[in-house]
């Protein structure tokens, strides 16, 4: 049976085996070389001494020396070549141990590739699944966006304009060069303020027929529309307008602010207070360009709307005005960008 050159166990086990080997090497012949030439060369030493005619009697200190003398450097030779070899079967453990960690990396990637080519064709199908499934929801995303759902209640679809019954022939024939829109009835107020707010469920027929008569309104649908798009991206992060409580701002600063001035003097309007909020929506604002884009977008239909609202507002119509949902996402997104610094 052959081996797997990338098998881990193989380079492994080499080890104990290596450990086990008690052949003679190099560095062994040459620390007996270097031993035996000091044997040598002090067994000559004391020969010649010994040959001179003794004049001091035995003395077993120098005795102990001298055989210090001649035994330690043999020591110290077995000693530096015991420690050259321990380094050299260190290196080849560790360039084994190396081969081993490549050759299991090898192993894990091969086998990640493997497993990435069988569930690749599933999670595609997944993912085209959720593509489709979101394509499908772009249309039915939640008008309540700006309220938590509650009792797991199901995204209402966004409620169109109904159309007009009878047959066409029914419809009076308009001169050249009129739209439809041109013939409709001026938007209320009252209506207009109750389509910022948005319905409340599901149940709120009067806020559905608000919220259709401001689609058909040329200049309030484009505020509609807009908001919808930025409490719908704000839900996304968990941030929804029912959850705020702005600090309410008098009347005369949104005239202030209607009428062009900035800075100090219409702070008051940034009343929105939660920091988690604030957080979220900078760092949405910042790393989000659709976020960022949707976001001015909206801030500069609700300046243009409130330009031309207030010249016939009354106060009473403007503090409902700020406790809308539109509004409150006006505050928390106009502090977020920084229009009332």
């Amino acid at each position: 049976m052959t081996e797997n050159p990338n098998d881990p166990q193989v380079h492994l086990g080499v080890f104990g085996a290596d450990r086990q080997r008690s052949g003679v090497t190099a560095t062994d012949i040459i620390a007996a070389l270097l031993s035996a030439v000091w044997l040598i060369g002090s067994i000559g030493f004391f020969l010649v001494v010994g040959r001179q005619p003794q004049t001091l009697p035995f003395d077993p200190v120098v005795f102990v020396m001298t055989l210090l003398s001649v035994a330690l450097p043999v020591a110290l030779i077995w000693i530096g070549a015991s420690a050259a070899k321990s380094a050299r079967i260190m290196r080849e453990e560790s360039a084994r141990l190396q081969a081993a960690i490549d050759a299991m990396r090898h192993s894990y990637i091969e086998h990640q590739q493997h497993a990435n080519i069988q569930i690749r064709p599933s999670v595609e199908q997944k993912l085209d699944e959720i593509v489709a499934a979101q394509k499908q929801t772009e249309t039915t995303m939640a008008t309540f966006a700006s309220s938590r759902p509650q009792n797991g209640a199901a995204t209402i679809r966004r409620q169109e304009p109904a159309p007009s019954e009878g047959n066409e022939a029914d419809q009076p024939a308009l001169a050249l060069g009129t739209s439809a829109q041109d013939i409709q009835p001026p938007l209320s107020t009252p209506d207009f303020l109750l389509a910022l707010n948005f319905p409340e469920n599901a149940n709120d027929k009067e806020g559905f027929r608000a919220l259709r008569n401001a689609l058909q309104d040329r200049n309030a649908s484009k505020l509609i529309r807009s908001a919808q798009d930025v409490l719908t991206l704000l839900s996304q992060d968990g941030i929804y307008m029912d959850d705020l409580r702005p600090d309410r701002s008098r009347p005369e600063y949104w005239r202030r602010f209607a009428q062009g001035e900035r800075g100090a003097s219409v702070s008051a309007l940034g009343g929105i207070r939660d920091r988690s909020c604030l957080a979220l929506s900078a760092g949405r604002m910042r790393q989000d360009p659709i976020f960022r884009d949707a976001a001015h977008h909206f801030l500069r239909q609700f300046d243009q709307t409130l330009t031309e609202f207030e010249i016939n507002a009354s106060d009473e119509e403007l503090s409902k005005l700020s406790e809308t949902r539109t509004a409150r996402a006006f505050m928390l997104l106009g502090r977020v960008a920084g229009t009332f610094d």
